[in-house]
């Protein structure tokens, strides 16, 4: 665990993912984050379950950061039915190869930023007691409350000026609010 400073704290964060088979022919494989491993050492899709076609690895080991001015989202996180981390993976080494693990975070509005750029793939995971003070513990101590403030409307009267005639510089012959003119209309014989 590395405290920089009052401001952010982290702590290794290992990542357990499951590879099952795909369930249509273009997807052959199904990749699901399962576990945490708090502490963990470094790992690289070292595999540590198998259950028949299912595997369990050990697939990165990534540094989860707690920063002071994120202390609302972790709360909010903690106020979770179920607390979770949330793991971005990039599927970039193309079908079949697994996917690049890059991020932890504990933040649910970053985790929603990452799921909705289209390209990366954000799996949610529950988050283990040990974790969950941790966490609590952290945003307790830096949580800053700010006040709502309303903010109150201008006194600025908009009703004296009529906008949309068109450009004042301009000359205009008509009324442009009139409607145009009905076409004579030819008959074709």
């Amino acid at each position: 665990m590395t405290n920089n400073g009052a401001s952010q704290i982290e702590i290794p964060l290992g990542v357990v993912v499951r590879r099952t088979p795909g369930v249509t022919r273009w997807v052959k494989w199904n990749w699901t984050a399962v576990a945490v491993l708090p502490g963990a050492g470094s790992a690289d899709w070292s595999e540590m379950r198998r259950e028949g076609d299912a595997i369990e690895y050990h697939a990165a080991t990534l540094p989860l950061t707690l920063y002071s001015s994120d202390t609302e989202a972790y709360l909010a996180n903690l106020t979770d039915a179920i607390p979770s981390v949330y793991l971005v993976m990039r599927d970039e080494n193309g079908a079949g190869a697994p996917p690049e693990a890059v991020l932890v975070t504990v933040s649910p509005y970053e985790g929603q930023d990452y799921a909705d750029n289209g390209e990366d793939i954000v799996e949610k995971i529950p988050m283990p007691a040990g974790l969950i003070a941790w966490v609590r513990d952290f945003a307790l101590a830096h949580h800053q409350h700010e006040e709502f403030k309303k903010r109150r409307r201008d006194k600025k009267r908009i009703d004296l000026q009529q906008d949309g005639i068109g450009d004042a510089r301009i000359r205009q012959d008509t009324d442009v609010y009139r409607a145009p003119a009905p076409r004579a209309r030819r008959v074709v014989q």
